[in-house]
């Protein structure tokens, strides 16, 4: 039975207050109601015949007949369960329902109706009588139900209107409608609809939901005269271009209007609609379309196999993961040093993909006497290394862990994958390693010659390939979710030089990219990506400030601190002697940089990796820059080396 909820507490002063809160009637209560409104339509149709100077049969007493004809209705009323339909959440189908049982009843009577005049010769029932009846019963009982639905509709409105954030939709197209809706059923939502934005500046005449359209003209207008009547816009990120959003979201933070970014409609659900609509942050206005993947040659590479990542716990390595699992393999090794970040890493996988047989292990990829027990075991299709230290001032006072780690843990993993014929190994490494001017972009160019060089040796099997992008966003310690951190905080954002600029791309894209240039290829390329336009970090700042409700250095400053030791202003993806060559796939290119031969670069980072374990610092960053001849320090203890 359903419940009424707080029926103690009404008063004449809260009942409108509790009315809204009122769970459902029972289901009698409902049928009871439903019989009442027939027995009213049945007495309409009676005086609306009488006043036609019509008259009813008299073969039976004309209550017996009225009390046969309820009957009837409340037997259909029962079989198609009318009365169980929520009043204030009727829809069509409970409609629907509705007109079905009386068009059955009044069929049913008319049938019944003419076989007993076909064996009596009399009839029992007028045939515009029942006609009349149908028609006011159905219209009796639709009424009833849109007044409850609209009454409560009022009710909540009123209830929550004082406290709900008004707001316009950006669009006016299906998806925009649907939305809209979803909000406007679920009271949880603190969201006040006050109309629609149109995209394009025809003004029509019509409304959506009883929502105003206002055209794209007409609300800019009304803001550059100060006329405003709501808070916020919610946008649908997906029905935009990257250029519309652009413009869109640069009118609403000069109006200093909070934007709202709507789920998208595979994810709607209105009972979770209160946790996804959320602010927009600046990593959607930096994502570019996505990526369209050979996903077919993709998944063959993984189908059934055995895939070891390094460094699986991190930004990088983790997405990897996910993606991977999506494929269907055999088995997934996922190593790192991490142990934390590995244990979360293991919560998440085994939860979200249950049927993925995944191993977790805890292990330094710089003990190759550690690694080589795992190759005999797991017998690897592939691998992916993403385990690397990449901060860069950190790795530039540490030089000899960065050689360490980005060195020879490549190494190892190279060496052991060419010695136990592993199909592919896949190295992630980053823009610094082009012209670097720190040890970390060293250490990973170094790797990166090392990878190459072994592509040729005699008797290599495996496809070694080389992958190179900027900075992710999100990745752990990447600079918005500083910038976020430090705006939650009041400020100051801090930013090392104000025309920093650097390339940004999502962690997804960026391993996606990386599954895709995996399968390309013979070995030995490096694949460089498309980062779009390089990002000014100033701007990127002040923008996430804006998006936060904030002014730039009004409500929160903004100071410079200066370059870190080895960074520089920009980075590259390519090197100055390097040329790239167009690959089946448009977002990714190979970069044609000079190579080393493997007796030689063998050598060489042996060497390196001798100083590193006695952690003499500048010798290690000597034999650096005696490997990468482009390294040129800057800002850091080691310039005097380039003299």
């Amino acid at each position: 039975m359903e419940k009424v909820k707080n029926l103690k507490r009404f008063s004449l002063n809260d009942n409108v207050l509790y009315l809204a809160d009122l769970k459902f009637l029972p289901r009698w209560v409902i049928l009871v109601i439903d019989l009442l409104i027939v027995i009213l339509s049945l007495f309409v149709s009676h005086l609306l015949i009488l006043g036609l100077d019509v008259n009813h049969y008299s073969v039976f007493p004309l209550s017996y007949v009225f009390i046969f004809i309820l009957a009837v209705n409340v037997l259909y009323m029962y079989i198609f369960k009318t009365y169980l339909g929520v009043i204030r959440h009727s829809t069509f189908v409970d409609l629907f329902k509705i007109f079905l049982a009386n068009l059955c009843g009044v069929l049913t009577i008319i049938i019944i109706n003419y076989t007993y005049y076909l064996s009596a010769n009399a009839k029992v029932v007028l045939i515009p009588f029942m006609g009349l009846y149908f028609a006011i019963s159905c219209l009796f009982l639709f009424v009833f139900r849109l007044c409850v639905k609209g009454f409560f509709n009022i009710i909540k409105e009123n209830k929550r209107s004082g406290s709900r954030k008004k707001i316009y939709i950006l669009g006016d197209d299906d998806t925009s409608v649907a939305i809209a809706q979803v909000i406007l059923s679920n009271p949880n939502l603190p969201f006040d609809i006050r109309g629609f934005i149109s995209y394009h500046n025809k003004k029509v005449s019509i409304k959506l939901l009883d929502k105003q359209i206002i055209t794209k003209s007409k609300f800019i207008n009304n803001l550059k005269n100060g006329i405003n009547e709501v808070s916020g816009v919610l946008v649908i990120k997906e029905a935009l271009q990257k250029e519309e959003l652009e413009f869109w979201v640069n009118v609403f933070l000069e109006n200093n209007l909070k934007i709202y970014k709507a789920p998208a409609m595979q994810k709607l659900r209105s009972n979770e609609m209160i946790n996804q609509i959320n602010t927009i942050q600046i990593e959607d206005l930096l994502n570019r379309r996505p990526i369209k993947l050979d996903n077919l040659e993709i998944k063959k590479r993984h189908f059934q196999k055995t895939i070891l990542v390094t460094g699986g716990a991190g930004s990088i390595g983790r997405e990897i993961v996910r993606q991977v699992a999506l494929l269907e393999p055999m088995q997934i090794v996922i190593l790192d040093q991490s142990e934390t970040p590995l244990y979360e890493t293991e919560l998440e996988m085994r939860e979200t993909y249950p049927h993925i047989n995944f191993k977790f292990i805890l292990a330094d990829i710089s003990n190759y006497s550690r690694l080589e027990p795992l190759f005999i075991k797991y017998n690897f299709s592939m691998v992916y290394h993403a385990a690397a230290y990449k901060h860069v001032p950190i790795v530039e006072d540490n030089p000899h862990e960065a050689v360490l780690v980005n060195v020879m843990g490549t190494k190892n993993l190279a060496l052991l994958s060419h010695k136990y014929n592993v199909n592919r190994f896949v190295m992630v490494s980053t823009d610094k390693a082009v012209n670097p001017t720190n040890v970390m972009g060293a250490s990973k160019r170094v790797a990166e010659l090392f990878v190459q060089s072994l592509q040729n040796l005699e008797g290599n099997s495996t496809k070694f390939i080389t992958t190179r992008f900027g900075n992710v966003l999100g990745s752990n310690g990447s600079v918005i979710p500083h910038f976020r951190k430090q705006i939650e905080k009041g400020g100051p954002v801090t930013i090392t030089h104000p025309d920093i600029v650097r390339y940004f791309m999502t962690i997804a894209e960026a391993c996606e990219l990386v599954l895709n240039a995996g399968t390309m290829g013979n070995g030995g390329e490096i694949y460089v990506f498309d980062m779009g336009e390089p990002v000014k970090i100033l701007d990127l700042a002040k923008r996430m400030i804006k998006l936060s409700g904030f002014e730039p250095d009004i409500d929160i400053k903004i100071i410079y601190t200066g370059l870190r030791p080895g960074e520089k202003l920009y980075e590259e993806l390519l090197s100055d002697d390097a040329r790239t060559l167009p690959t089946s796939h448009e977002k990714i290119m190979i970069s044609k940089d000079p190579s080393m031969q493997f007796a030689e670069i063998d050598e060489l980072t042996d060497l390196v990796i001798d100083f590193s374990k006695k952690e003499e610092k500048q010798e290690i960053v000597r034999i650096l820059k005696s490997i990468v001849k482009e390294f040129k320090s800057n800002n850091s203890i080691y310039e005097s080396l380039d003299k």
